[in-house]
């Protein structure tokens, strides 16, 4: 049985500068895994060339079995490979609700009442705030609406980009139980961030990016236990 996604020997960068150095990885279908990392490792560039908002410089990427490479973006969304950018990114401008509408915008539009009710039973506060203008939630509200709206197009996976950063350290213990509930709930999950210790309590495995190349694989037991390996990649 194939990977639900498979990266083989992935490179990829801005312009004419590589960043992605032959990167292999692969995701079974209900897993949470774990990319680690510092500033600058490449783990955002991975992120984004996976889903065709840069293009590869070379190496394949499949998701259900399809070579999505060379995909556009679109597409890849229409497949139901959802990434949830670093930064939150929501439109600020725009109601809560109509934040959550434009996440069911290529995919899943048909059942769009059904996924706003199940965004709202994980979300309960953004129910209470559909007419608020998103600009004017929380850090921790807009985290909330940018996962929601992340989950109206109904994925198959969901890249979760720094989903901690700048939260509080309450906030943040929040956010990784959410990630654990949605897994749980059957949703493969790739989690790309610099929380090592949260990240490794509830990752299935992980993978440790340094200067655009994989330099550890492994369950989370294994990498904490590997302390030359945490210091040189993690800082811990």
């Amino acid at each position: 049985m194939s990977a639900l996604l498979e990266i083989d020997r992935l490179r990829g960068g801005y312009g004419r500068v590589e960043v992605l150095r032959g990167v292999s990885m692969t995701i079974d279908a209900g897993e949470i895994v774990a990319v680690l990392g510092s500033n600058g490792a490449g783990k955002s560039t991975l992120n984004n060339t996976v889903c065709g908002l840069y293009p590869a410089f070379g190496g394949t990427v499949r998701f259900e079995g399809a070579d999505i490479t060379r995909a556009r973006d679109t597409a890849i969304v229409a497949a139901g490979l959802i990434q949830v950018p670093e930064g939150r990114r929501v439109f600020p401008n725009l109601s809560v609700l109509e934040n959550l509408e434009l996440g069911s915008y290529r995919r899943g539009r048909a059942r769009r009442a059904q996924s706003l009710e199940r965004v709202f039973a994980v979300f309960p506060r953004l129910r209470e705030r559909t007419a608020q203008q998103a600009a004017t939630l929380s850090g921790g509200e807009q985290q909330m609406l940018a996962i929601g709206r992340g989950l109206m197009a109904e994925p198959r996976l969901l890249i979760l980009d720094e989903p901690s950063l700048g939260l509080s350290p309450l906030l943040v213990e929040e956010m990784f139980a959410l990630i654990g509930r949605l897994n749980r709930e059957g949703l493969s999950i790739l989690l790309v961030e610099q929380n090592v210790g949260q990240s490794l309590e509830i990752a299935h495995r992980a993978y440790v990016l340094e200067n655009g190349g994989i330099v550890f694989h492994g369950a989370p037991a294994e990498l904490l236990a590997h302390s030359e390996l945490k210091r040189a990649y993690l800082g811990i």
